[in-house]
């Protein structure tokens, strides 16, 4: 394990801008969160190689802004929308294989739009295998406030997918579901590829590592237990930190507490 920091951490600052700032402050594990179509490519988009080249920063996920519109566009009757919203990700998948990153991260659907568990899972297979096609893998994120977010379907979906159901654990929002972190790993086991991590406790569940009081040694543990090799993307809102300094400091001191610990890879 390894942890990075989220440029979603310092929206809204400009993506370029927020990956400057986290490499300059010594980050060198990051998700780059992609805030508008324009950033996939032109002037933008060689800014942040050139940023990732000059610092050697280790690009290991790529989140889209699309969250918002994927009810719609892939959990949907309307077949066109589906067809629309898989060529339009491959967009991702390419930007994504620029930067050498691994995993794609999807809210999915929302409670509000009623929608089969068969069909959900259907559409996220078809998800994965176009992703496979560029060699990466799409993550299903346990948002609290989107289907995803409930530990009951997160196994019906492990069941029915087998090895193509893959998972990104977010700490906060296994909190806000009403599960904790560790439930979730013990039931999507080696299923889990990687982590959005915050530290939890009576101050509040989106807190800077060490500022909270989960027992994240045994969190950790239980990951290292089902194979878990990927990264703990730091990801925490506005509020919760001081800046890219304050940011790069905290990965650190996470960093520092997996190898001691002898989880660091």
């Amino acid at each position: 394990m390894k942890a990075g920091v989220s440029t979603a951490c310092l929206y809204p600052t400009e993506v370029e801008k927020a990956f400057r700032q986290l490499a300059e402050n010594g980050v060198k594990t990051a998700e780059i969160f992609v805030n508008s179509h324009c950033e996939l490519s032109g002037p933008y988009r060689a800014e942040m190689l050139a940023v990732q080249k000059e610092y050697g920063i280790d690009v290991v996920s790529v989140h889209p802004f699309t969250c918002g519109i994927e009810p719609m566009m892939l959990f949907t009757a309307y077949e066109r929308r589906v067809t629309d919203m898989l060529d339009y990700y491959k967009k991702f998948f390419e930007y994504m294989n620029l930067f050498g990153a691994k995993y794609f991260v999807l809210h999915g659907n929302k409670p509000q739009n009623p929608f089969p568990d068969e069909k959900y899972f259907e559409r996220f297979f078809r998800l994965q295998e176009t992703a496979e096609q560029f060699g990466v893998c799409a993550v299903q994120e346990n948002v609290s406030r989107c289907t995803g977010g409930s530990i009951d379907f997160l196994k019906k979906m492990k069941a029915a997918l087998g090895d193509k159901a893959a998972f990104v654990l977010d700490t906060k929002q296994a909190h806000r579901s009403g599960t904790t972190p560790i439930e979730m790993v013990r039931e999507l086991g080696g299923n889990i590829k990687h982590v959005h991590f915050s530290d939890f406790g009576e101050k509040g569940d989106c807190l800077k590592f060490g500022f909270g009081e989960y027992d994240n040694k045994t969190l950790f543990t239980e990951l290292q237990k089902c194979g878990f090799e990927g990264s703990l993307i730091i990801e925490l809102y506005k509020g919760s930190h001081s800046g890219a300094a304050d940011l790069a400091e905290n990965c650190g001191a996470l960093n520092k507490f997996l190898t001691e610990n002898e989880f660091y890879r």
